[in-house]
């Protein structure tokens, strides 16, 4: 069957939003044409997406994993429509996608004064399909954390990135100034894929609210700081290797470049 874009937007705005109305209204469309839409939508695909009630909108299993896919699709859609129009204008654009806590800026700023002529942009890699957006076509180049899939894909290592131990600052392990990993044996864990949540901001919320532990990158825990939440080393866990990674077939002069002025910036 063809999948009506259309219609995955609409499901897309009330998975988002959990609600007709509040989705209604972001997609400047009258609610009753939404749940139209939506119905058919479900009768289309010949599965429920959504459990309605006279409050809430809930997710079936099916309606989370359309939902997953739907972001990853409608991000590919955006960005070959994006892709179309800068032929159009003639323009020349490099875009990297980035994993949470990891920062690119200082390369992108090296590399725009070299070519100001060309624009470059920035999408964030999603912690669980890390590799998605050099896949779909949404960037060229990723600065990524390992593990993620590396076929059809060249890396280029750049550093570690150690794992701490996230917990509520009430925790009797948030005194300790270091932590092993037979410090958390008894603890639960909030790690993939004992439970996957849909945004690091979930597990960080979960975590404050005393459901587990979890394992993160350093750099992530520095970048989601919180006064109810600390971290803290875990002398014998494993780092995670970051590095930057690009399509096998892309030899492209600027993606080179880019490659080049990263990696020298991101190693130092």
């Amino acid at each position: 069957m063809d999948m009506d874009l259309r219609k995955l937007r609409y499901f897309a705005a009330v998975a988002e939003h959990r609600h007709f109305g509040r989705a209604a209204e972001k997609l400047y469309i009258a609610q009753p044409v939404l749940s139209r839409q939506i119905k058919a939508f479900e009768q289309e695909l010949d599965c429920a997406l959504l459990v309605r009630t006279t409050r809430t909108v809930e997710l079936t299993a099916a309606g989370r994993q359309l939902y997953e896919e739907a972001q990853g699709i409608l991000a590919a859609v955006d960005a070959a429509v994006r892709r179309v129009h800068d032929a159009d204008r003639g323009v020349r654009r490099l875009v990297v996608a980035f994993s949470a806590g990891l920062y690119v800026s200082e390369a992108i700023r090296e590399f725009a004064t070299r070519h100001p002529e060309v624009e470059t942009d920035v999408v964030p890699a999603r912690w669980w399909d890390p590799d998605a957006p050099l896949r779909d076509g949404r960037a060229q180049i990723g600065y990524l954390r390992r593990p993620f899939n590396e076929s059809g894909l060249r890396t280029i290592p750049v550093g570690h990135d150690p794992r701490v131990a996230c917990m509520p600052a009430t925790h009797p392990l948030a005194s300790r100034r270091e932590l092993t990993l037979a410090d958390l044996d008894d603890e639960r864990m909030l790690d993939a894929p004992k439970r996957r949540t849909a945004s690091l901001e979930e597990k960080f919320e979960l975590i404050a609210s005393g459901h587990g532990l979890a394992l993160v990158p350093r750099s992530v825990a520095r970048a989601y700081v919180r006064p109810d939440l600390v971290h803290r080393p875990v002398t014998d866990a494993p780092s995670a290797e970051t590095c930057l990674a690009v399509a096998s077939d892309h030899h492209d002069k600027l993606l080179r470049e880019f490659l080049d002025i990263a990696t020298a910036t991101l190693r130092s």
